[in-house]
């Protein structure tokens, strides 16, 4: 909230950046030549995971999802979007003689995988590995550790109703609390990330680092799509710091390079270095209005602010404390030039991110209000305020201008009023909800089924 007038200036104590300027300094170790190396080496080892997939329309479910979940846990599944949603299709149509399978990893992968790519498919498949006379799932289970983990991880698709996943993640996860210290690598360390933050709700980026490594151990593996997922890290790695050296120019406070690590959570691919730069910039241009309200501001200085961004005209410059004037017309410049790099289909939903920053504002100067005043809100209005102090619904929105033709005006009308799943546990939705939108457009369909827009 807004600082006193006999405080305005000694709240915090803030350390400069450990970065210091590290990426603003910094140069590709890499020659242009060992780069286009790598970029014509990628083309040749895609070829060659493509000719996977031909011959793949005869092979079974289970290699077809084991090869699936392989590309997009060493990251590489982006290059074969079409094939993917081809060889999905083919699992999904044989729903009926899969039924007959018994083999937990398949299953629970197969399940896994087509809810992620916007398939529904029953919770009872898992009924085949409850006993028939308690209910409860076999305790034979116990000993498959890979089987328990694809389990577990399928469970965490579920979606509000589903008793039967509940009863999952509780015996899935006793289980493989209790093997975790008999495990040997690599299998160990995935279920311990796995206990701590479940596959789907982990951040690719990171999980692709951890799998690279992990795959490598595994026996058998392949030999192409291994070399594939490290040159494909390598050069995402390339185009990761570049970005990093534009924002740090952009704003030379390095703390921009932890905001735009998260951005990674959200668009992960070497094609959505845009997306990730516009998203770290909104990030940091909230970090900025948060950080003048909490510490620089007086609270009559910030209600002045707070005005001039409601009404969003640089005229109202003139209004302002003369050191916040160059924040005031910074942050509206930065906006345009941010819809400038838009496509002209994306342009119009600038104008909902905007409107979302306004009301970051509106909850700041209320949070602050409420302090000046040493009033106590309602448990409802303190919930209101402080879920769109958080900053998550902008950086929802934010997100969300980059999803592509996926997405139409009226999915951010809806979201502009605020629905029940903003409230529940907000970070991790935005997180995951994001991934899978925009991972394949039948996620899309299924998160927003009545807002879906016909292509």
């Amino acid at each position: 909230m807004a600082a006193s007038k006999a405080n305005k200036e000694t709240c915090g104590a803030f350390e400069p950046c450990l970065w210091g300027d590290f990426f603003v300094n910094y140069t590709s170790t890499s020659s242009q030549g060992s780069e286009e190396w790598m970029r014509e080496r990628r083309e040749q080892l895609k070829g060659e995971v493509c000719r996977k997939f031909e011959a793949g329309k005869a092979m079974s479910v289970a290699d077809t999802v084991r090869l699936v979940d392989t590309l997009e846990r060493l990251g590489i599944d982006n290059h074969f979007v079409k094939e993917v949603e081809e060889a999905l299709d083919r699992v999904h149509d044989e729903e009926l003689d899969f039924g007959s399978s018994n083999d937990l990893d398949v299953v629970a992968l197969r399940f896994r995988l087509l809810w992620q790519h916007g398939f529904w498919v029953s919770a009872d498949v898992f009924d085949k590995f409850r006993d028939d006379d308690t209910g409860s799932f076999n305790i034979n289970l116990s000993n498959d550790p890979r089987g328990l983990l694809s389990l577990y991880n399928a469970a965490h698709m579920a979606v509000p109703g589903e008793t039967i996943l509940d009863d999952v993640i509780a015996f899935t996860r006793r289980h493989l609390e209790a093997a975790k210290g008999k495990l040997t690598s690599p299998i160990k360390e995935q279920v311990s990330r796995a206990l701590e933050i479940p596959l789907p709700r982990f951040m690719r980026q990171l999980e692709t680092m951890h799998h690279i490594t992990e795959y490598e151990k595994e026996e058998p593996h392949d030999i192409m799509m291994l070399e594939l997922a490290k040159i494909n890290l390598n050069l995402l790695r390339s185009v990761h710091l570049k970005e990093l050296k534009d924002l740090s120019l952009w704003w030379r406070d390095l703390y921009d390079s932890v905001k735009h690590f998260h951005s990674f959570g959200v668009f992960h691919g070497e094609e959505s270095s845009a997306a990730r730069i516009i998203l770290t910039k909104v990030f940091g241009l909230l970090v900025l209005i948060d950080d003048t309200f909490d510490v620089r501001a007086t609270f009559e200085e910030s209600q002045m602010l707070d005005d001039a961004l409601q009404r969003w005209d640089e005229s109202m410059v003139s209004l302002i404390s003369e050191y916040l004037r160059m924040f005031y017309i910074k942050t509206l410049s930065n906006f345009n030039e941010m819809e400038d790099t838009l496509e002209p289909y994306e342009k119009y939903r600038m104008a909902y991110v905007k409107k979302e920053y306004q009301l970051q504002s509106k909850s700041s100067i209320q949070q602050a209000k409420w302090f000046n005043e040493n009033c106590t809100p309602s448990f409802k209005e303190h919930l209101d305020v402080s879920l769109m102090a958080t900053g998550l619904p902008l950086l929802f929105f934010t997100a969300l201008m980059r999803a592509g033709q996926a997405i139409n005006n009226e999915a951010f009308e809806w979201a502009l009023d605020m629905p029940d799943m903003f409230y529940a546990n907000i970070e991790e939705w935005v997180a995951s909800s994001m991934t899978l939108l925009l991972t394949s457009k039948g996620s899309a369909r299924r998160m927003w089924p009545a807002l879906w827009s016909a292509t």
